[in-house]
């Protein structure tokens, strides 16, 4: 009964706020300031006003009153006393006040924080405005902080997005669609025109083990969990799902990998060529690899790696990059993909880079695991790591992920990069013409936005691969970028909704592209049975 009094009890005005900062002041706490419109509260502005609260003891949020308010037309959208009432309603803020200027250059001179937190953005600003806000910080003693910006949120485009359509998601479907002529008529095109298209594959091959299990007990002897399996499905993975989902899509691959010597190995290449795959593999000793994931019902409970590093000496890498110059003759991309297993190092993905270049038109990576090598592969056209691979490979979680992505771009010379953010969907990142190596990465990158096209996720695994394939074929074929990335992402909500990594199924490819079309999320209903691969 108490919370809404003290919500509005954070809510101060002019005199109370200067006479709770000299009491701090007396009582020795630290002030910490945030300032903005704060129109729209999002995970963003969270992030932003938690990671100021750890910089002192007492948290002030003030917001620009809507007199002066500068927004554009219809902003703000919600009145200042209830922007104010949802920003008291934040535990980690404990003051907040509507200010009737419209810069905080006044209200610093008065308040005088002990710290002034900013958004990451603002690190490189040259807006006027933030230079005499922080002319007024320092001059009173005051630091200058910015937040890492890890998530950047605009509240002026989730107003313009959420202005004509139901929901978020749908109106950046709408806005994308839009944007970049992502009709399904257009997509159909492009996946015609990939038919026949030959595409260079390498990386290592592995198998993918779904056990499904009995539901689980106790062990007796000590706390652990028991299994009962009952059956079990394998799906070719690795570089072997990238060339086959090619394939399915009337592509001609070529797949260049390591296999041991071992029957189960030469019933791998079988299969392959009985999809449309072309094998061509170097011998080494050792077991297939493989990865069991044990399931009850369709929840994974563990994930089992028999995998060990591949060994190869001077000679095997010689044959790889041999057979991939000769396979390079004719194909219109190379894609590799390391797992971080052996078949590369950071000086045979250099080489292989450097040979296969000359002779295709599009080069394309990805990776896995923690030893893969994303930050060899230099000069690439497109790489598509996840947000930790990305993060893990050059040592920077705090950093925002523009920043992050930028620097990847800087080192590698990467053209574009994709990153994917699980349930977030993925931000297509490519180098802006107009930036020079002397701006800052806010002008020499940019980012758009694919929501996840698919709500519930029937099984993840295997996504990347997808996109990786569908969006590096759709860029043979002269799509643009956004064309290729949100076509990859269709056939990434497509594989979401099957269990397991089998190859993607054109008609069910197309009816996700048609359903987007028509501003209907793909949602799955009904579970689809696995296909195992014998």
């Amino acid at each position: 009964m108490d919370e809404p009094r003290s919500i509005r009890s954070k809510i101060l005005t002019r005199d109370q706020l200067l006479a709770r900062r000299a009491q701090a002041r007396a009582d020795g706490l630290a002030v910490v300031q945030c300032h903005g419109c704060f129109d729209i509260v999002h995970p963003g502005h969270i992030r932003h006003l938690q990671h100021a609260a750890q910089q002192g003891d007492l948290l002030l949020v003030t917001i620009t009153a809507d007199a002066v308010l500068n927004k554009g037309d219809g902003r703000p959208l919600f009145p200042g006393h209830l922007r104010a009432e949802n920003l008291a309603a934040i535990s980690c803020v404990d003051w907040v006040y509507v200010n009737p200027d419209p810069t905080a250059e006044t209200l610093l001179d008065h308040v005088q924080p002990d710290v002034y937190v900013k958004g990451r953005e603002y690190e490189f600003n040259d807006d006027p405005r933030f230079a005499a806000e922080r002319q007024a910080v320092e001059r009173h003693g005051g630091r200058i902080v910015f937040s890492s910006g890890d998530v950047v949120f605009s509240s002026t485009a989730l107003v313009q997005a959420m202005e004509h359509a139901e929901d978020a998601t749908h109106a950046q479907l709408h806005r994308l669609q839009g944007a970049h002529d992502l009709t399904p008529a257009t997509l159909t095109s492009v996946l015609h025109k990939a038919q026949g298209a030959r595409v260079l594959v390498i990386g290592e091959v592995l198998v993918d083990t779904y056990i499904h299990c009995d539901r689980p007990n106790v062990a007796s002897e000590s706390p652990v969990l028991s299994l009962r399996p009952l059956e079990q499905v394998s799906f070719d993975g690795g570089s072997a799902i990238v060339a086959a989902h090619l394939a399915a899509l009337g592509a001609k691959p070529i797949l260049i990998t390591a296999l041991p010597r071992r029957p189960e190995a030469h019933a791998l290449q079988r299969r392959l060529q009985a999809l449309g795959v072309e094998v061509r593999a170097v011998e080494v000793d050792g077991a297939l690899l493989e990865k069991q994931r044990f399931l009850v019902g369709p929840q994974k409970v563990m994930k089992l790696d028999h995998v060990r590093t591949l060994t190869l000496d001077a000679a095997a890498r010689a044959r790889l990059r041999d057979e991939a110059i000769h396979a390079a003759h004719g194909c219109s991309a190379a894609i590799a993909v390391d797992f971080g297993l052996g078949l590369f190092t950071a000086r045979s993905m250099s080489e292989f880079a450097a040979a296969v270049r000359p002779h295709v038109q599009l080069l394309t990576g990805d990776v896995s695991g923690r030893r893969a090598g994303l930050r060899s592969m230099e000069h690439f056209d497109a790489l598509f790591p996840s947000e930790m691979e990305l993060r893990e490979a050059t040592g920077d979680f705090d950093d925002s992920l523009n920043a992050v992505v930028w620097a990847l771009m800087h080192e590698t010379h990467a053209q574009r990069v994709v990153v994917t953010m699980g349930d977030e969907g993925l931000i297509a990142f490519e180098r802006t013409p107009e930036g020079s190596a002397s701006d800052a990465w806010a002008s020499r990158v940019a980012g758009e936005h694919i929501p996840p096209l698919v709500r519930h996720a029937v099984d993840p695994l295997g996504c990347g691969d997808a996109l990786l394939a569908v969006a590096t074929l759709a860029m043979t074929t002269g799509a643009t970028f956004a064309q290729s990335v949100y076509l990859g992402a269709c056939a990434a909500a497509t594989h979401a909704m099957r269990p397991g990594n089998p190859p993607l199924n054109p008609a069910e490819l197309q009816r996700t592209i048609d359903r987007l079309g028509g501003s209907r999320l793909a949602v799955h209903t009904t579970g689809i049975a696995p296909r195992a691969v014998v």
